[in-house]
């Protein structure tokens, strides 16, 4: 099983192109074009912001090309992207296929785009019909995701379900839209917060061969913590166990973007985080191919 992780979080301490040359040497086999920078978003006031990242100027295919050679001149290929989000405005909604064109041109064959939370399958297969004729033009396939929306029930600050975030509403989406370019990424974390009645297992033997893509990372069971695995409460024997039932043939990609912010690791000492995230997802693959016996 290869492994994988996204680029973002230690992008923020050392830059994009060190990003992945630390990943390379800390053993992993790729890396998650995180593209956020693209068109970020102020939560806060719920309205974007500029920045001066190359993914928003007229050379952005040109950085996706030199992010791509730099993995390659270190032995490490781009698997999959994130595209910007929330996508519920037609701001985000303008820098899609420019993310799905960074993909390509980065060699990934998978760009993880959020549903719109609120939204119907319906509604949400409009959205992704819009963009399926250009990602097939680029080869590339659009992967939705299980999400979740925040609540206040029984007493308790709760997850509380969106699009995508059980095993019904997944499939239900991907039916809706029925075609061979829109796969399914389960986000592990996600599937295990308080409040949506859901497991990781649970979801990847509901999707099968759906599932194509993987967000892994670990919680409490409650918040959307985004650690390392091993670090809090998730099983993942039994997590793993099911990766095994349905044959899942994708990457192992970690999404522990809050690890580095939260371990306090710096420019100076990235690579020992590095290390540490890619020692976690060895052992994660290597669980899979003794279980796999």
């Amino acid at each position: 099983m290869k492994i994988s992780t996204e680029i973002n979080s230690c992008a923020k301490l050392v830059g994009e192109e060190k990003a992945i040359e630390l990943y390379a040497k800390a053993g992993f086999d790729a890396w998650d074009f995180s593209m956020f920078n693209m068109c970020l978003w102020d939560w806060g006031n719920s309205r974007p912001y500029e920045t001066d990242h190359p993914l928003r100027g007229a050379d952005y295919l040109k950085f996706a090309r030199r992010l791509k050679q730099i993995g390659l001149d270190n032995g490490i290929v781009c698997n999959q992207s994130h595209a910007p989000f929330p996508v519920n405005n037609p701001y985000t909604q303008s820098y899609l296929k420019r993310a799905i064109e960074c993909t390509a041109e980065a060699g990934g064959e998978i760009c993880i785009i959020h549903p719109a939370n609120d939204d119907t399958p319906e509604k949400n297969a409009e959205f992704y019909h819009s963009l399926l004729p250009f990602a097939k033009e680029c080869g590339v396939k659009i992967a939705t995701e299980n999400m979740w929306n925040w609540t206040h029930k029984n007493g308790l600050d709760q997850a509380a379900p969106a699009a995508c975030s059980d095993s019904i509403s997944f499939n239900a989406h991907l039916d809706a839209v029925n075609d061979e370019f829109l796969v399914a990424c389960l986000d592990i974390g996600h599937a295990e917060m308080k409040g949506l009645n859901t497991t990781a297992p649970e979801m990847i033997r509901a999707l099968g061969n759906r599932l194509h893509a993987l967000h892994i990372h670990d919680n409490d069971k409650w918040h959307d913590s985004h650690e390392i695995p091993f670090s809090m409460s998730l099983d993942w024997n039994e997590i793993v166990k099911a990766l095994v039932d349905i044959d899942y043939k994708g990457y192992f990609t970690l999404e522990c973007d809050q690890y580095f912010k939260n371990a306090g690791y710096t420019a100076d000492n990235a690579f020992e985080g590095a290390k540490n995230l890619a020692s976690a997802a060895k052992k994660l693959a290597k669980m899979f191919e003794e279980s796999k016996k």
